[in-house]
């Protein structure tokens, strides 16, 4: 039996993601050797291991958070919605094709298999273990068809801890009903609450906490302040919710990034968000590209609908007139195959084939096999326009896409492949137009590398009339572990850890006796 505990919430979208990574920066600060894992991630923020096995990005930062490698053990189950009431399957880092709600459930002995195998595969390298839920333990409806709540709790023979959003509003009837609809084998495995996203004077806060303990039994371990700290979200609903809303500042460039209905892999953005000169803005509407330095098509899992709600709903046009104005234009994976002249399918969506924004001379065509690999580069020794100054840059980054693009004479390579998950590799990547207006790559990650990043954004200063950034240049993993420690820093500030580890140990205790 191992020591573990698991983080469920009241909702989705409470915190429950970054409070595991914090929990497991602490523990791992303490000296354990521990490990995420969460049995079922419904997400479009994916990442790919050092094996080219692809799994959901939380799981990835929360085990940077615990300083080891990410393994697909943790997270053995993706689901990507495609659109049309379907879903993409990744069933331990590989595509095992698409299911609706029903038929997924109908699997449901074999997954709960494969999840058991996965997770106890993991625990027995660790000392301890942090489980995360999805959503809430209490859909009633959903009870029978539990993977990843209480029946991943009881397969771990976890203790949980109970998150609930304060910042939404209705904490308490949210901890008390969530508790109020367990079973009560269910909730004897709630052993604390933790209320998230807290602004304002704790002692406001007091007289309710000290009810909604005598209501429940279930003591509240901490209350965790509102944290500005940039680490990746699992998935849009922080896009919906405008927590990336641009923040006010002077000078700087303006980036933007279409927020595309099935927008995937938006995690590619934050090392842009961090840049001290950089305003990142999300946005949906054709007037608000007005004033952009930069705009961005990024990954999509339904790149030919997504192309067709930007010709619907205006964005198109105003993509042809921005760049038209001399705007330059990048687009990574999904964004990339737009920005061609034509898409073949087949594969992702019910469409045969779509005419694309045709400003790269590229064209697209899906294939069953999806490509799930870590990569090294170098982007060309010469290359046009803006991108005169990212010439000869070493690049890392990972590609997960299914389409297969061909470079047509008016457009250039960007960069030459060097390694795939860690073989040698010459292979041409992505496309530059021959006026250097627009750029596409399949290269997630791209803008984490900080030479080719501060080389972009100086020559995006030039384009403006500004010198380059005069100050210390940004570190982008550096960063990350920073703000690991804040994060790590902050739980120690605001909950009881003492407490916490006397749990883990006394339900450990209970377990083996």
């Amino acid at each position: 039996m191992k020591r573990c505990v698991m983080v469920q919430g009241t909702a989705s979208d409470v915190g429950k993601s970054l409070l595991v990574a914090g929990l497991c920066r602490v523990f791992a600060q303490d000296g354990y050797r521990v490990a995420p894992f969460k049995a079922q991630n419904m997400a479009l923020n994916s990442g790919i291991t050092a094996r080219g096995e692809e799994m959901g990005r939380a799981q990835i930062f929360q085990a940077e958070a615990a300083g080891i490698e990410p393994d697909v053990r943790m997270n053995p189950i993706l689901l990507k919605p495609t659109g049309s009431h379907q879903t993409q399957m990744v069933l331990m880092g590989k595509v095992v094709g698409n299911r609706d709600a029903v038929t997924y459930h109908q699997d449901k002995h074999q997954l709960q298999q494969q999840i058991s195998q996965a997770y106890h595969s993991l625990a027995s390298e660790y000392e301890l273990m942090v489980l995360e839920g999805a959503g809430s333990p209490a859909e009633i409806n959903l009870r029978e068809r539990d993977m990843v709540n209480m029946a991943m709790a009881a397969m771990a023979q976890a203790p949980v801890l109970l998150v609930a959003d304060i910042d939404r509003g209705g904490v308490f009837a949210a901890i008390y009903g969530t508790l109020a609809l367990l079973q009560p084998e269910e909730k004897a495995r709630v052993k604390g609450v933790i209320i998230n996203k807290f602004r304002g004077d704790i002692r406001l806060l007091q007289s309710g906490l000290e009810q909604i303990e005598a209501l429940t039994g279930v003591p509240v371990l901490g209350v965790i302040p509102w944290m500005n700290i940039d680490l990746e979200d699992e998935d849009g609903v922080a896009l919906q919710n405008g927590q990336y809303a641009p923040a006010v500042a002077e000078q700087v460039l303006n980036i933007v990034v279409i927020q595309l209905p099935h927008i995937a892999n938006f995690t590619d953005f934050n090392a842009l968000s961090v840049q001290p000169d950089v305003q990142l803005r999300y946005v949906s509407h054709p007037a608000q590209l007005a004033g952009a330095d930069l705009i961005i098509l990024p990954g999509s899992k339904n790149t030919l609908g997504d192309l067709q709600w930007l010709q619907q709903n205006g964005l198109a046009t105003a993509l042809l007139a921005q760049h038209q104005a001399g705007v330059p234009i990048v687009g990574i994976c999904g964004g990339y195959q737009m920005l061609g002249k034509q898409i073949i399918d087949g594969i992702e969506s019910g469409v045969a084939q779509m005419v694309g924004l045709g400003l790269l001379d590229v064209e697209t065509q899906f294939a069953p096999q999806k490509v799930t690999t870590q990569v090294a580069a170098v982007s060309q020794a010469v290359l046009p326009g803006l991108w005169r100054d990212c010439a000869g840059q070493p690049l890392a980054g990972y590609e997960v896409h299914q389409g297969v693009t061909q470079l047509g004479n008016q457009a250039l390579p960007f960069a030459e492949l060097t390694q795939r998950n860690g073989q040698p590799e010459h292979t041409p990547e992505g496309a530059v137009s021959r006026d250097g207006k627009v750029l596409g790559s399949y290269i997630h990650g791209l803008f984490n590398n900080d030479a080719f990043c501060r080389a972009l954004l100086n020559g995006l200063r030039q384009r403006k009339g500004l010198a380059n950034y005069a100050g210390p240049e940004l570190n982008y993993a550096a960063y990350k572990q920073q703000q690991f420690d804040i994060l790590a820093d902050t739980l120690r500030a605001h909950l009881d850890i003492a407490r916490l580890y006397q749990i883990i140990n006394e339900h450990r205790e209970e377990v083996v006796q």
